[in-house]
């Protein structure tokens, strides 16, 4: 089971709903930045998903996440999944404890990963404003993390016409971008499926949208629009890189000389660094053959590589 099939059998199970954010009056850690460590054409940070098996097998507890990424992998920044505490969100002294375990570890909380908080694209105004409004509480989170955005869905439940459709989706996203903006956060948007996983589709809302801090988080691997229909995964994240404030490095398998098989990583790293991307690159490996920190570890072996090239 994939992320996303995963979080759309969470999301069948229960209904999102707003809750009033806990964490307001607290001391946020300030508004982040995405910027590589100095040096560096980019930094690479470690998506949670990486280690989901891990943490849904209660072997490793969201709280020692930062820990985790520094002492066994060496990486200073991290990009939280909000499945993984989605009943702690309101809960002030729970998030405290992790931004102090993250700074003291010297790890960068730099994004939160936000999904089954409903559809930005819902045919329904109503439940698409509410989607919006689900989504607060996590970028209130995000703010208190120091992060420099929250990864939201376009998702629209596949009903109106291609233009309809990218219509509904620019509306919940400018809504939901302009809370963000007051809170100097970034809303940015993934290949993730449906619609979105179609580049020049995905392009076209953050067009629509037209706001600064309303972009795109290139995933190289979400490329499948339905069961039989997948997107050219370079020309996808070309056409979405002239927006883009994060990038996801998607790994799968790995061959005998430490390359991705399923993404040309050289080719991919070519295209992003040509849009003049200079920020992290979050590992996500979801692959089967390697366990999650093996597959964690040649991911970043590769990227490292890579800086040099």
């Amino acid at each position: 089971m994939n992320r996303r099939q995963f979080l759309q059998s969470a999301a069948a199970a229960s209904a999102a709903v707003a809750v009033p954010s806990l964490i307001t009056g607290c001391a946020a850690a300030g508004g982040g930045v995405n910027t590589p460590p100095k040096g560096l054409k980019y930094g690479v940070s470690l998506a949670e998903w990486s280690l989901h098996k891990t943490l849904f097998a209660k072997k490793l507890d969201h709280l020692d996440f930062p820990v985790t990424a520094r002492r066994d992998y060496g990486i200073e920044g991290i990009e939280l999944v909000n499945q993984f505490f989605k009943d702690k969100v309101n809960d002030p002294a729970y998030l405290a404890e992790f931004l102090a375990r993250s700074k003291g570890e010297g790890v960068r909380v730099l994004l939160i990963m936000v999904d089954g908080e409903g559809a930005l694209g819902d045919p329904d105004s109503a439940k698409r404003h509410q989607a919006v409004l689900n989504h607060h509480k996590w970028a209130q989170a995000a703010k208190f993390f120091g992060c420099h955005s929250i990864r939201v869905n376009a998702e629209t439940h596949g009903v109106g016409s291609w233009d309809e459709q990218m219509k509904r989706a620019a509306d919940g996203l400018s809504e939901l971008s302009a809370y963000c903006g007051t809170l100097g956060l970034n809303c940015i948007v993934e290949n993730h499926g449906h619609l979105s996983s179609n580049g020049k589709w995905l392009s076209g809302v953050m067009k629509t949208v037209n706001r600064p801090n309303c972009g795109t988080l290139p995933d190289f691997g979400n490329f499948r629009i339905d069961e039989k229909t997948s997107y050219d995964r370079y020309q996808g994240v070309g056409e979405l890189m002239p927006f883009a404030k994060a990038v996801s490095a998607k790994s799968y398998d790995f061959d005998t000389q430490g390359n991705c098989i399923e993404t040309d990583y050289n080719r991919m790293m070519k295209i992003v660094l040509a849009a003049g991307y200079r920020g992290f690159v979050g590992i996500e490996y979801e692959g089967d053959k390697l366990s999650e920190p093996e597959g964690i570890k040649a991911t970043k072996r590769l990227l490292e590589r890579l800086q040099g090239a």
